[in-house]
């Protein structure tokens, strides 16, 4: 079978099963079965394909189809220019959650050795994105999931970061419950509600972790305690930074009192949808005990419960 001819008859088989972006999806599967990039694609359609190959191409193409994300299927996906390895253990990064790294990297290079907090670091790409960019930061990484702190942590080492960057397990910033000198915490933590599951893409909901995703009746289930522990945490003038789902903005910024926090925000992404929420530490403010709770990149969350 010729090259032209395998990824036709994929094209076709993605969008009878309602695949988005068939096409797309095809190529991808084709260059990770070949080991070729797309020019290759397209500068050979007349390559003929071997008998293993056409085998191993239908058989992916036939995953995909049952709605396994391409990125699970090749064990590979591209943040901030970084490739990093995911698996269904981590929450597949998306290219919106560039804009909370953009925020904080615009913030923290006003901080000559910035320490950074990332909670529910999952494949550590949050963590790691901020350790490129920040070459004097200390940055950690935690998460309640060991498995999402295996594949932090191949991360780090493919990325060469791994002296860069410490993955710890943690119930939120329960690792860090007796400091209060973070200049930074960081998270994209599970925010969608359980009532808009329905919501959900199909490959979201049924093939990435829940503990990732979803976070209680109203969504706030993880960001109420997140904002708690890290007003606790973090030093005064100190920032915490966390994403938040499309129609969150004003039910977080409830959370963030005025007597604790200053300077609380919304940074819209590209198509102009609140994603980002950043509030500053006040001066000289108090904290009160955190409740219990858990995050992580890999599981649920929990009250006084075991496990993004």
């Amino acid at each position: 079978m010729q090259l032209k001819q395998a990824l036709t008859s994929a094209v076709q088989q993605l969008e009878s099963a309602d695949v988005g972006s068939p096409r797309l999806n095809a190529e991808t599967l084709l260059m990770f079965v070949l080991g070729v990039n797309r020019a290759h694609i397209y500068g050979h359609p007349e390559r003929d394909l071997t008998a293993d190959e056409v085998e191993r191409y239908e058989e992916l193409v036939r995953r995909r189809s049952s709605g396994l994300p391409a990125q699970y299927i090749t064990g590979h996906q591209e943040f901030w220019g970084l490739d990093l390895v995911v698996s269904p253990a981590v929450l597949i990064p998306r290219p919106e959650t560039e804009h909370l790294v953009e925020t904080v990297v615009e913030l923290a290079r006003e901080v000559p050795a910035p320490r950074i907090v990332d909670v529910g670091t999952g494949s550590g790409c949050i963590a790691l994105a901020l350790a490129r960019e920040l070459k004097t930061a200390e940055v950690f990484g935690v998460d309640l999931s060991a498995e999402a702190l295996e594949i932090a942590r191949a991360n780090a080492a493919r990325l060469q970061l791994e002296s860069r960057v410490r993955f710890l397990q943690s119930d939120v910033l329960e690792a860090f419950a007796d400091e209060h000198n973070l200049d930074f915490v960081v998270s994209n933590p599970p925010y969608v509600a359980l009532d808009e599951a329905a919501k959900v893409e199909r490959s979201v909901f049924e093939f990435e972790p829940r503990m990732a995703v979803f976070s209680g009746e109203s969504g706030l289930d993880v960001i109420r305690p997140l904002i708690e522990q890290s007003h606790i945490a973090l030093k005064p003038g100190g920032y915490l930074a966390m994403e938040i789902g499309y129609s969150m903005r004003d039910a977080v910024l409830k959370l963030l009192s005025p007597a604790m926090w200053e300077e609380p925000k919304s940074i819209p992404d590209l198509q102009g949808i609140p994603r980002v929420i950043v509030a500053k530490k006040k001066e000289a403010a108090t904290s009160s005990s955190p409740p219990s709770a858990s995050l992580s990149r890999a599981g649920t969350p929990r009250r006084s419960r075991s496990p993004k």
